[in-house]
């Protein structure tokens, strides 16, 4: 997969990603049916790059990250047994670990510059409203650099990877209680900061 690729994927389907066209759920049909794979990398293909772009520091690296999270996920589909956790907390919890494995090999700083551009507005805007909206950015930047690298990491989870809390907690292995409390104390500290 290229960088492109995740740009040029739909924002959204027809169905909720845990459900499938048949009415099944996704996690019952990957032990036993082969086409489950391709929906689950249909399904969450741009997800997982988002994420991933957020945690990395070229597209080509979360490209390639990606790439090893589907091929990690579809080695490990016979293993896979659905305990109620869901399908995006068991893959994102992949990702994250690769995403992990990467940082250990290398000492990355997270450039926000770096979001696709489908994520970044793009406005006509004049030269003040710019200059604005980039101190803005380089303020908010500068904010979320000081963060504990595990806020940090709920954050990406959260608004990158737009994952649940439920399913954040389940990435992290904590209570959805504790992520939720430490989801909110965190924008909240950076609310406060931010208009300082």
């Amino acid at each position: 997969m290229y960088a492109d690729d995740a740009s040029r994927l739909p924002l959204s389907y027809s169905y909720e990603p845990e459900d499938t066209p048949d009415g099944s759920t996704l996690a019952e049909r990957l032990a036993t049916d082969p086409e489950a794979f391709s929906d689950l990398y249909r399904l969450y293909l741009e997800r997982v790059y988002r994420y991933l772009r957020a945690r990395s520091s070229t597209e080509e690296e979360a490209a390639d990250l990606t790439q090893q999270v589907f091929l990690k996920a579809l080695d490990a589909i016979p293993r896979y047994r659905n305990r109620g956790v869901p399908v995006a907390a068991w893959l994102f919890r992949i990702a994250r670990n690769v995403a992990t494995d990467a940082h250990r090999r290398r000492k990355p700083t997270v450039d926000w510059d770096h979001l696709p551009h489908a994520l970044q507005a793009e406005q006509e805007q004049s030269l003040e409203a710019e200059v604005v909206s980039r101190e803005s950015l380089a303020q908010l930047r500068s904010l979320l650099s000081q963060l504990d690298p595990r806020k940090r990491e709920l954050l990406a989870l959260r608004f990158v990877a737009e994952l649940s809390v439920r399913e954040i907690a389940e990435v992290v292995r904590k209570r959805p209680a504790a992520v939720h409390k430490q989801l909110t104390r965190t924008l909240q500290t950076l609310k406060e900061q931010y208009h300082d």
